[in-house]
């Protein structure tokens, strides 16, 4: 969301811009309803509160209520900073800097034809016309109008491009969205320019996020590692450890992503990686005890199912692989990479009953995947039911035909049933690949000589 960098365009200083002058807050320094309210509201005396502010309607100044509608809307009480401004319009029908807070106000509770009617009313000559683009851009960004929405951005830095609060405003519309090497150029430019802070917003830390996102792994180190871990909140964490994670500095992987686990148990994200990088330290138990940890804060995430199987079976614990697996199975059936880890679990194991239970309803249904063609062929094999075993070796070889394992099994296959053209056709694959294979290379001879 932009209205932060909106916020931070439209004050100067403690003081207003628009048809209130130079409205600061200096009304603070006399008695008035518009302060006797606050002073009530501050004590948590809201009946109080309601008979001052009626009062502030119509005893109090054009420019304290206008400070008084702004002070309410900061405190989260938007529904009086809407009657001030609805009040100060009837009588300043030509300020369009309240035009753009009811705008503002209007999107908040979601009223995007109010918003656009009264964003629609301000023209290019406006004084206000740059801060009513970000407005937009933020409607449009809501609305899930992201070309759109840019394109206002766009015109704003245009009309001003030495403005870094525009700046910062496309960079995080580019972050938000997604788009990283656009945010990358504008953060850049922003710290070169000396500011590293806008809006409570860290730029240092998103420019390391963003070049973490892209894969550059040493330059966002390089910024990364300049946040004190004091100011880090714990998406930033996760950035930092993924970053050593991903330039395979284990220890240093292992560190950081205990850290965040001890400063925020509930970031489920982090336990596959924590137990990947104990799997690449050589250390499975503790891989396996921490995506143990993983399953008790999200047992709803089938990922974290399939690597807690995964670990499992680096440990030699080949019974709770499956379990594992089953239960990741059991919350998304539909997902192909779980199917095959089980799939192989039963190959691997010789219960190939077990997987033709598992795969044949996905037959039924025409889902292909090779791999798991390449099962069910080998199962159907095992059954001795040799068209579905043919049948199915066939579908995979249309993607496995580079696969020195699945070429081997399906000429053994058919040299088992007799079928020695299509033996053949798999050997002559197989000997491509792999030349050296004499016992194979043997039987291809051997068939050569034979008259068939």
């Amino acid at each position: 969301m932009l209205l932060n960098s909106i916020h931070l365009l439209s004050q100067n200083g403690n003081c207003r811009t628009g048809f209130f002058v130079t409205i600061c807050y200096q009304w603070r320094n006399f008695m008035s309803y518009s302060q006797t309210a606050l002073d009530q509201l501050e004590r948590g005396q809201l009946d109080e509160f309601e008979q001052s502010f009626k009062k502030a309607l119509t005893n109090d100044s054009d420019d304290i209520l206008y400070s008084l509608a702004e002070e309410l809307y900061s405190l989260g009480f938007s529904n009086y900073s809407k009657t001030i401004y609805e009040q100060l319009l009837t009588k300043f029908p030509d300020d369009d800097s309240i035009k753009i807070n009811l705008a503002e106000l209007a999107i908040d509770v979601d009223n995007d034809d109010l918003a656009l009617n009264y964003l629609s009313q301000i023209s290019e000559q406006s004084a206000e016309y740059v801060r009513s683009l970000m407005v937009s851009a933020d409607l449009y960004q809501t609305q899930g109008l992201f070309d759109v929405s840019e394109q206002k951005l766009l015109e704003a830095q245009r009309i001003e491009p030495d403005e870094p609060v525009i700046s910062f405003a496309l960079a995080e519309f580019y972050f938000n969205t997604r788009n990283y090497r656009k945010a990358i150029n504008l953060y850049l430019d922003l710290i070169k320019s000396g500011t590293l802070e806008l809006s409570a917003v860290n730029l240092v830390e998103r420019l390391g996020v963003s070049y973490a996102e892209i894969g550059k792994f040493e330059q966002a180190l390089g910024y990364l590692e300049q946040i004190k871990p004091v100011h880090m909140n714990s998406d930033v964490k996760f950035e930092l450890a993924f970053t050593y994670f991903n330039l395979k500095d284990y220890q240093k992987a292992v560190k950081a992503f205990t850290d965040l686990r001890d400063s925020d148990p509930q970031y489920s994200s982090l336990y596959p990686y924590l137990a990947d990088s104990y799997v690449e330290l050589k250390q499975t138990d503790y891989a396996l005890k921490t995506i143990q940890e993983g399953i008790s804060i999200d047992q709803f995430n089938e990922k974290i199912w399939q690597k807690a199987g995964q670990i499992a079976t680096m440990a030699g614990e080949d019974e709770l692989a499956l379990k594992y697996l089953k239960k990741g199975h059991e919350i998304a059936p539909e997902d192909m990479e779980i199917l095959n880890l089980i799939s192989d679990w039963y190959i691997i194991h010789e219960q190939y009953k077990d997987n033709l239970k598992l795969l044949e309803p996905l037959e039924e249904d025409h889902v292909f995947d090779a791999h798991l063609a390449y099962n069910l062929a080998q199962s159907y094999q095992d059954a001795g039911e040799f068209k579905k075993a043919a049948s199915n070796y066939e579908l995979a070889s249309h993607e496995l035909n580079d696969n020195p394992e699945f070429l081997k099994h399906a000429a053994l296959f058919y040299r088992e049933n007799g079928h020695v053209k299509e033996e053949r056709r798999y050997l002559k694959r197989y000997l491509v690949l792999v030349p050296n294979d004499m016992e194979m290379a043997s039987m291809y001879e051997e068939d050569e000589n034979e008259d068939y």
